[in-house]
């Protein structure tokens, strides 16, 4: 069926209104009409063709929530009216050790994502939320907390579980003293997580206009990463440390932060490749490694963990003829810090 939607036809081309098909109802699907949702800066280079495997047109939009409309006949999990999300997972093969072990991210077969990822059902390529309805498998649909806003929890269908999943992975908790890097989209929810977690949490930012609302966010201390003596008196003394910087940056100054067996798990995605010296590996028996989102039952625990403790993200919300704009702002880094379009927007324009 014909679908509204929100994309691009080629990199240089900005976002305009387009049309795009979406699949009938199968036996075991939903149909969902989008409420909201947000822009992950994946969105972004996916767009502009930055990670060179864009296929036009290009419909982006993995942080979605919206309200089901229609449920196929074999559908148990849901019922019509049911406010649910969809993040960056759409499908994948279902019977890999690893779909097996509720870890879909990491599909030996190829999981299918929201946008721009192979269709199977209607050939050529999946379309993401920045349109008015989607329609996916049950199993990749996810329940949203009633206590939370909905607009603000879209952004947890990815930066949320991105930031959670290391931090669950790594036991962040309580006595433990974990370092953010970075206060974006990414880093004002692992600031949130961590806090809630109940961990200890040191914030590392190059800008100290960030300082009071890293603060706000949770912080027990804010570091100036650019000042040597204030990076020299947390030598050692972290257990874990998430990074969520996309751009090029020392990463040993950050290793040497570690205690002896701690971990840096980077979830930003730098183009350039990242030094490593491997002394500063080999003398604390120290970690770097990385992680991606998560699968649908941790996806699922994280929006219940956030209910639970009143975690959200920090929004801005706009329409849609807003996000050219938005996508704009956003490589100034001029957003507080997530991007959350009114789908609302679109049917009125």
């Amino acid at each position: 069926m014909s679908t509204k939607a929100f994309g691009t036809y080629a990199a240089d081309q900005p976002l305009e209104h387009l049309a795009i098909e979406r699949r009938s109802v199968t036996p075991h699907d939903v149909a969902i009409e989008i409420l909201f949702c947000g822009i992950c800066h994946s969105d972004l280079h996916s767009a502009r063709n930055e990670w060179h495997g864009t296929v036009y047109p290009i419909v982006p939009g993995h942080e979605i929530v919206g309200k089901i409309t229609q449920i196929g006949s074999h559908v148990t999990r849901y019922k019509v009216g049911d406010i649910v999300g969809v993040g960056c997972l759409v499908d994948s093969c279902r019977t890999c050790e690893h779909c097996e072990a509720d870890l879909e991210q990491f599909c030996d077969n190829g999981h299918t994502q929201t946008f721009n990822s192979p269709d199977k059902h209607l050939g050529g390529m999946t379309f993401g939320g920045y349109s008015e309805s989607i329609v996916v498998d049950e199993n990749f649909v996810l329940r949203i907390p009633e206590n939370l806003d909905l607009a603000a929890t879209a952004p947890l269908l990815c930066a949320g579980i991105t930031t959670y999943s290391p931090m669950k992975h790594w036991n962040v908790g309580p006595g433990k003293k974990v370092g953010v890097v970075g206060v974006g989209g990414l880093g004002h929810m692992a600031i949130k997580i961590a806090k809630a977690l109940g961990a200890y949490v040191v914030v590392f930012t190059t800008s100290a206009s960030k300082f009071e609302d890293a603060k706000r966010l949770g912080a027990d201390e804010v570091v100036l990463s650019t000042d040597p003596d204030q990076m020299q008196l947390h030598t050692k003394t972290l257990h874990f440390i998430l990074d969520a910087v996309s751009a090029q940056h020392d990463i040993n100054a950050y290793l040497n932060l570690l205690k002896v067996d701690g971990a840096i798990a980077l979830v930003g995605a730098p183009m350039e490749p990242l030094p490593v010296v491997s002394f500063n590996l080999i003398m604390g028996r120290r970690s770097f490694a990385g992680s991606l989102i998560g699968g649908l039952a941790e996806t699922q625990e994280m929006l219940d963990f956030c209910a639970k403790h009143h975690v959200v993200s920090d929004i801005e919300l706009i329409g849609v003829e807003d996000v050219n704009n938005a996508y704009e702002r956003l490589l100034k880094g001029d957003v507080r810090y997530r991007f959350v379009i009114d789908m609302a927007s679109l049917k009125k324009s």
